[in-house]
């Protein structure tokens, strides 16, 4: 997941900042499989940063550890995945300790790889469901570029797409109440609703559909 991180900001023109869990030198850099990508980092200005030795080997204690700064140093920690046991709580527990947010993506209650997740959720932490919903929670204005989407997607709406972002432009609702708004089949409102989430015109969170 770090390495999909630290490439899509390097696809996007961004500079990244890496903390290895080792010393700098090549020799000791893990996985070995992105010395490439350290060098990259480096070669667009971006920087790998670390406390430890140049030659300092990485272990299984060196990866917590280092986790302390990388929460110090971000605005907020993004959690993608987590055991019930993963090393990323300590990211998280360390994160609430420095007055950051965390943010977290749900996952499937029966994926023993978001029982961590869900219940950082369970504890207050922010869900994040779509890219618009991260860049609002960093403090971006996402007003602009959702009203262009917006006006693209309802172009061509059946008229029970219009009349669920009619109900919903008001205020968010629970399923069952936009059920019972509106004069259709549960079936078809269901199969409406699927499709204006897959549009990513509407959102389901929380047990609320709303406007993206």
């Amino acid at each position: 997941m770090d390495t999909i991180a630290h490439k899509a900001a390097l696809r996007a023109g961004l500079h990244t900042v890496a903390i290895p869990g080792s010393g700098l030198s090549r020799s000791v850099l893990h996985p070995h499989s992105n010395r490439r990508l350290a060098d990259e980092i480096i070669n667009t200005g971006g920087c790998l940063l670390t406390e430890y030795e140049p030659e300092y080997p990485a272990g299984i204690h060196t990866f917590p550890k280092r986790n302390r700064i990388m929460a110090g140093l971000a605005q907020a920690v993004l959690i993608i995945e987590a055991g019930e046991r993963s090393g990323t709580l300590i990211t998280a527990r360390l994160a609430t300790e420095y007055n950051r947010d965390v943010l977290v993506v749900p996952g499937s209650i029966f994926s023993p790889n978001s029982a961590g997740t869900n219940r950082l959720l369970s504890q207050g932490a922010t869900p994040i469901t779509s890219s618009d919903n991260l860049l609002v929670a960093l403090g971006f204005d996402t007003s602009e570029n959702t009203e262009k989407n917006r006006t693209l997607d309802l172009a061509d709406l059946s008229l029970l797409e219009r009349d669920i972002i009619e109900l919903l432009s008001v205020e968010p609702l629970p399923r069952d109440e936009l059920i019972n708004s509106l004069e259709a089949s549960v079936s078809e409102i269901n199969t409406a609703l699927s499709v204006l989430e897959i549009k990513n015109i509407i959102t389901e969170t929380l047990g609320e559909l709303r406007l993206n």
